[in-house]
């Protein structure tokens, strides 16, 4: 028994002393080995770019344009046309120099579409009301104008007009009256009538109605 206990005794001495020795030779190969950096092996991610998604920049998307409320244009006020007429007696016909002259001395001038306007001030942009010849088409051909004969000329007003429909109704009527009577004329309504007191009253009524109709006056 006594013979048994020392020989595991002595082997147990010899498997200290190995791994006393095994260890003391490691450490020495590490202290004479050169220092390696860690880093060096290390590996940096690749990227793969065969698997990157195209980005591609398009028009920029107004998200809310469809839902954006749709205002329409106002529709321009309904036009209303006020029209007498001046007429030579016993259908005969006024020189046109002579009416030219005329329509000069009540304050028309020749202008846009070859005829006489009454503008407000020095606005050629503010038509009052305008006169056309009666033969076609209408205008007056300044250049040979001696040689015409017009037999009657239509003053006219568009509405709205510049003015108030009746502060600008009582300019023409007083320029046809100027003249019927320079012209030794006749002034007629817009369907050939003579025109009456009570026709003239009419025409200045229907114009204050048209401008609270559209809410002018």
């Amino acid at each position: 028994m006594d013979g048994l206990r020392w020989l595991l005794l002595g082997f147990g001495l010899i498997v200290v002393a190995a791994v006393y020795l095994y260890t003391r030779i490691q450490r020495k190969k590490i202290q004479d080995s050169p220092q390696q950096d860690l880093f060096d092996d290390r590996l940096e991610p690749a990227l793969d770019t065969s698997r990157v998604e195209p980005v591609f920049v398009g028009e920029p998307v107004d998200v809310g344009a469809d839902d954006a409320p749709v205002v329409e244009p106002a529709a321009p006020p309904e036009q209303k046309i006020v029209t007498l007429r001046i007429i030579a007696r016993n259908d005969g016909a006024f020189a046109g120099d002579e009416l030219v002259l005329s329509l000069r001395g009540i304050g028309m001038r020749h202008g846009k579409f070859g005829i006489f306007h009454r503008f407000e001030g020095n606005d050629e942009d503010k038509i009052v009301f305008s006169a056309a010849s009666l033969v076609e088409p209408g205008s007056f051909d300044l250049t040979n104008i001696k040689e015409q004969e017009i037999p009657g000329i239509s003053l006219f007003m568009v509405l709205p007009g510049p003015m108030e429909g009746a502060e600008g109704f009582d300019l023409m009527m007083a320029a046809a009256r100027a003249l019927a009577q320079s012209l030794n004329a006749e002034l007629l309504d817009e369907s050939g009538s003579t025109l009456s007191i009570q026709r003239e009253r009419y025409l200045r009524e229907e114009i204050i109605a048209y401008e609270h109709h559209l809410g002018i006056a």
